[in-house]
């Protein structure tokens, strides 16, 4: 068994012992998004050849180039994308074309939403509506991307009445890193939690209906026990990145 094969296996295992421990039923099974930012196009192959299907990637050049990767595309077919990192509207275009794009998890902004809602329309008027997540900054630093909590209420409602081909499927945060849970229940996972109770109460749906995005390598377990549906992890799955070498053959 390979080192992926081995940490997806660990993984799994640790995403079913989270699970059970939850002490409330949530509707969605948890999504495990492999994080493949700066890994190469065998490891994407070898997670994918171990059942991995969801792919996270942060930058755009980069999700280009592997999903429009000969190898990916031949020995992948049912993989799906999804954007984890901050989209300038510029590079909209770029993305809502690509083959398997899945999700994009960090809308922020109605002219973000605009942008995707209609270069979607342009250029795949009959694909249906792309699954978004609205991103949350629920730490309140300024290095992180995402809309104020207080804000995510009028954007949903944005995306929900004049975005025909965006479908919100929920919110998404990072949060502060190396939070110690030994204090308690994460302060960010918990206001995300409330973000995603006061959003949807605004659009009158059921709260279960939204996606919880949050968790990643070093806290997905608690992130799951407080209902994460939807958890990206990168290195513990893949190993420390190499930020030295591109992910991604370039053709000269």
């Amino acid at each position: 068994m390979s080192a992926i094969s081995e940490a997806l296996t660990s993984v799994r295992r640790r995403v079913a012992a989270a699970t059970a421990k939850r002490t409330s039923n949530v509707r969605h099974e948890v999504r495990l998004v492999a994080v493949s930012k700066t890994k190469p196009v065998e490891d994407i192959i070898e997670a994918y050849q171990n059942g991995q299907r969801d792919f996270g990637e942060n930058y755009v050049q980069e999700l280009v180039e592997k999903a429009n990767n000969e190898k990916i595309l031949k020995l992948c077919p049912e993989i799906r994308w999804h954007l984890i990192g901050h989209l300038q509207r510029n590079k909209v275009p770029k993305i809502v074309a690509l083959k398997n794009l899945s999700m994009v998890e960090t809308v922020d902004s109605t002219k973000l939403a605009e942008a995707l809602n209609t270069a979607r329309q342009k250029y795949i008027p009959n694909g249906g509506p792309l699954s978004v997540m609205i991103q949350v900054n629920t730490s309140n630093e300024e290095a992180k991307s995402g809309i104020v909590p207080e804000d995510a209420p009028s954007l949903a409602e944005y995306i929900k009445d004049s975005c025909r081909s965006l479908k919100l499927v929920g919110v998404m945060t990072i949060g502060a890193y190396d939070y110690d849970v030994s204090l308690g229940p994460n302060p960010d996972f918990l206001r995300l939690i409330t973000c995603r109770n006061t959003v949807s109460s605004h659009l009158g749906i059921d709260a279960e209906e939204l996606e919880l995005s949050m968790g990643m390598s070093s806290d997905y377990e608690h992130a799951i026990e407080l209902g994460s549906t939807n958890i990206r992890v990168g290195s513990t799955i893949f190993g420390a990145r190499n930020y030295s070498k591109p992910s991604v053959e370039v053709k000269k």
